[in-house]
């Protein structure tokens, strides 16, 4: 909710975090050797293996930290826009 109200506030209406979340998946999956399951971890998604759930006792914190440093440092960098994985476009929405 605080990414939304943010994005409101840049006048970014049109814009949700879906788009953050699924491009930050991409990079994840695209761009960086860290593992599926670290990304999932990091976008607080639930474990659906009650098998894999058992046995995971940590968060991993230290390893989202690093991993989330070098997102931020991906998309300060420009080549987000540059490598147009995901193009930011408001939605349009017929009248």
């Amino acid at each position: 909710m605080a990414m939304l109200s943010l994005l409101k506030r840049m006048s970014y209406s049109g814009i949700t975090v879906h788009g953050f979340r699924s491009t930050f998946r991409d990079w994840v999956a695209e761009c960086t050797d860290y593992p599926d399951s670290l990304a999932e971890e990091a976008l607080a998604h639930i474990i659906t293996s009650q098998t894999i759930a058992a046995y995971r006792r940590r968060d991993q914190l230290e390893r989202r930290r690093l991993m989330m440093e070098d997102w931020g440092a991906y998309c300060s960098s420009g080549r987000m826009l540059e490598e147009s994985m995901a193009p930011v476009m408001p939605q349009t929405f017929a009248a």
